[in-house]
């Protein structure tokens, strides 16, 4: 393992899309030099990205010593470690991000850390929040009539009813668990959900867990378990909220989608790899389902000419830019105690050379700071 160059040490802040970050890792000057990278590159492993690609992000990241990423923004495959001899310290906000390869990390000797994510006081958290917001536009047609009203014209469809209806969950963990509670709390739709591993005994734990019983007044599960078969065709909002995985990469396909009834809605608010791309689209192009609401697509930043960005669809596709947990409490969190906090941990457990000593002086700028 290199040891860590003189002063000052080089930091890469990857994918600040907003420019919100240097103003909290200023005070880490001189003895850090930091570098701010406002755009991403298309990801190392994909298939199409080309090599000249390639040699450019290996080029861009190959000074830097410590690098801060920021979620699965830039991946982090062998390929690419492999070719960053100076790297030591690699940062990333939440604790798991399958975009980096652990195992060759740990080959290369590269430290890795994450941070926790940052929770609400009260109430639901970003991520919730972006997904019933995206769920009720679609459903209502916002940015349809917004842009109707602009070019001069006036109620040029019909809005989706959502009350009483059939709210499907892919995955019930922490953030299907909060959609799904809202979605029956708020709008007293009836619960379905699915997942490879998941029972119905687990189901009511997470219900009850939420505050809600387990059964509702007719003796209906409020969570209830149901197959992949099921789920999609009775659906009439389907919500993704899974972990990409290997596993999961394609879970949902070609004839999970031609399942779904005319009037479905379909979100995706968890990682774009989990849907078959071609088949979603193919879907919407031909009419199979209402609409589509995505705010994770299979690259990002999805590229200028994507076919995403062109097709219109009729008005029946809300996209977002992956806004899902980019909230502005939540980036200035993350970026002024989080960082923070790893880069001095990151310092003080690598110990070579004086770094201890520095890690001590960071440690004090940390605390006065706050």
């Amino acid at each position: 393992m290199p040891p860590i160059p003189a002063t000052p040490i080089k930091l890469a802040i990857l994918d600040d899309y907003q420019n919100i970050s240097l103003q909290h890792f200023t005070h880490l000057k001189p003895t850090i030099e930091i570098t701010v990278f406002n755009d991403t590159l298309l990801p190392f492993n994909h298939p199409s990205t080309p090599d000249s690609t390639k040699n450019a992000l290996i080029t861009r990241l190959k000074p830097y010593t410590l690098i801060a990423s920021m979620r699965e923004r830039t991946p982090f495959p062998e390929a690419l470690l492999t070719q960053l001899p100076n790297l030591k310290l690699l940062l990333t906000t939440g604790r798991r991000n399958a975009s980096i390869d652990m195992k060759a990390a740990r080959e290369l000797g590269i430290h890795v850390t994450g941070t926790e994510g940052v929770k609400s006081k009260k109430g639901p958290d970003s991520t919730t929040q972006h997904t019933v917001a995206l769920i009720l536009g679609l459903a209502r047609g916002l940015a349809e009539g917004d842009r109707v009203v602009r070019e001069g014209g006036w109620q040029t469809g019909l809005a989706t009813g959502l009350s009483g209806k059939v709210f499907a969950t892919v995955g019930l963990g922490r953030l299907g668990v909060a959609v799904a509670r809202i979605m029956s709390l708020g709008f007293g739709m009836d619960v379905l959900c699915w997942s490879e591993n998941l029972t119905q005994e687990r189901a009511d734990e997470q219900a009850r867990s939420a505050g809600l019983p387990v059964e509702n007044e007719d003796g209906e599960k409020t969570f209830k378990v149901v197959s992949k078969e099921e789920l999609f065709t009775q659906a009439d909002v389907l919500s993704v909220h899974y972990v990409l995985s290997d596993r999961s990469r394609g879970l949902i396909g070609k004839q999970d989608l031609g399942r779904m009834k005319g009037s479905a809605l379909f979100v995706n608010t968890s990682r774009g790899p989990i849907v078959d791309d071609d088949a979603l689209f193919e879907c919407l192009k031909e009419g199979g389902i209402r609409g589509a609401a995505l705010d994770v697509f299979e690259v990002e930043p999805l590229p200028g000419g994507d076919r995403w960005r062109t097709e219109e669809f009729g008005g029946r596709v809300l996209l977002s830019p992956h806004m899902g947990y980019v909230e502005e409490e939540t980036m200035a969190a993350v970026s002024h105690s989080f960082f923070f906090y790893f880069v001095v941990l990151g310092l003080l457990f690598l110990g070579v050379g004086d770094a201890r000593r520095r890690g001590a002086d960071f440690l004090v700028v940390v605390y006065r700071t706050g």
